[in-house]
């Protein structure tokens, strides 16, 4: 394959441009400050409706507000006295009923955005409404405790902006055979073959080259340890349900991977949000509820802590297209099996006393939840990943 081919091939396919640091070797053993737990964050992309996911049910102001789009979801997703699932979260409930999962309300952060884009961005890499980074919380999680790319993996053809550190980045994958193919294309191994010759040492060597190098590395060891262990268990036939079965994969197989990133897209429920909403949610409940039973039948369920998050809630009051517009504070879940407040961590905010743009209050910096993650799961010294302090929460 000539050099220009390659370089195009490996572009647009399976993400072999994402790590930008050099690393010369992938064979080492992880140190022990790696351990085995493991952290998946799951992203719900475009701004969830956290109002018609965690239902206030008994609130007149959530049912004026919403005429066409307030839910009276049945008994059996009861919560708390105000609080109940969205019905299509049913399969939720059994991990909620066995103290697998926290629940924590009007999370957020001062001075909200309501882009998309840069909401994103905010809760990626951890900055303040007015600050901008160039690297991720989880990119900097990996510059400071971690020794390869494949530490942190992507479920997707692109690397987002909360795994690329400074030093070193995570990966990208969506199908781990393709990379692996095209990783062992002879221009690349004739690459790897001459990097220990004298004239391609590490300061003459091109940047492009480098990273290649390093794919495929990574490339052959997820090739080779995703082997040992596939996943036999059903998954809705969904891109979503196809990323977690990989990431269960992944964990099963042992993989010494501490972080797994998933997204699921489509929550921009501007029009016609019901509809929309419940088939969303009934594939993120669905999904989540086969991975869970996945991990526990391989008893990998223990060491693992599963985050869902999205960049903003929806306005209170539904629109004139039967939707709702981007809001801000929002709930996001925690699922795991060593919780210390499972349930419902926090009330929601009252909606008689909104921000401004209609909006509900935020109570928890989102990254209140990033400090408890990262010192109390994960074992990492936050100072050096988070820019300020935030107190860790009590779920873990």
């Amino acid at each position: 394959m000539k050099r220009r081919s390659f370089i195009k091939t490996t572009s647009l396919a399976s993400g072999l441009l994402f790590v930008p640091s050099f690393i010369q070797a992938f064979e080492n053993t992880l140190s022990s400050k790696f351990g085995y737990k493991r952290l998946v964050i799951v992203q719900l992309s475009g701004g969830n409706d956290g109002l018609n996911t965690v239902v206030p049910y008994r609130d007149d102001i959530y049912f004026k507000s919403r005429p066409n789009l307030g839910l009276k979801p049945e008994a059996d997703l009861h919560l708390t006295d105000d609080l109940r699932l969205h019905p299509s979260l049913l399969p939720l409930k059994d991990l909620y009923d066995n103290g697998y999962l926290t629940i924590v309300n009007n999370v957020g952060y001062p001075n909200p955005n309501r882009s998309h884009f840069r909401a994103m961005d905010i809760w990626q890499t951890a900055s303040d409404s007015d600050s901008y980074y160039q690297n991720g919380w989880l990119g900097r999680y990996l510059d400071a405790e971690g020794e390869h790319p494949y530490n942190a993996i992507e479920i997707s053809e692109n690397l987002s902006l909360a795994l690329k550190g400074k030093e070193l980045s995570g990966i990208a994958v969506k199908n781990p055979e393709m990379l692996y193919r095209l990783s062992q294309d002879p221009f690349l191994k004739r690459i790897s073959k001459n990097f220990n010759d004298a004239h391609l040492n590490e300061h003459n060597l091109g940047y492009l080259y480098k990273t290649m190098i390093t794919a495929e590395s990574s490339a052959k060891y997820i090739h080779e340890t995703n082997k040992i262990q596939s996943s036999k268990a059903t998954y809705p036939k969904t891109d979503f349900g196809n990323q977690l079965k990989l990431i269960a994969s992944f964990i099963n197989s042992r993989l010494k991977t501490k972080v797994f990133y998933a997204s699921l897209d489509g929550f921009d429920t501007h029009v016609n949000q019901l509809k929309v909403h419940n088939r969303l949610l009934s594939n993120y409940a669905d999904s989540i509820s086969t991975f869970v039973n996945d991990l526990k039948s391989q008893g990998t369920f223990d060491d693992t802590l599963i985050l869902t998050f999205s960049e903003f809630g929806r306005r209170v009051k539904q629109n004139s297209g039967r939707g709702t517009d981007h809001g801000s504070a929002n709930n996001l879940f925690v699922i795991g099996k060593h919780l210390k407040k499972p349930g419902v961590y926090n009330q929601l905010a009252s909606l008689s006393n909104l921000d401004d743009n209609g909006d509900i209050k935020y109570e928890i910096d989102f990254r209140a939840i990033y400090t408890t993650v990262l010192n109390r799961w994960l074992d990492a010294d936050t100072s050096k990943i988070l820019k300020g302090s935030f107190k860790p929460l009590d779920f873990l």
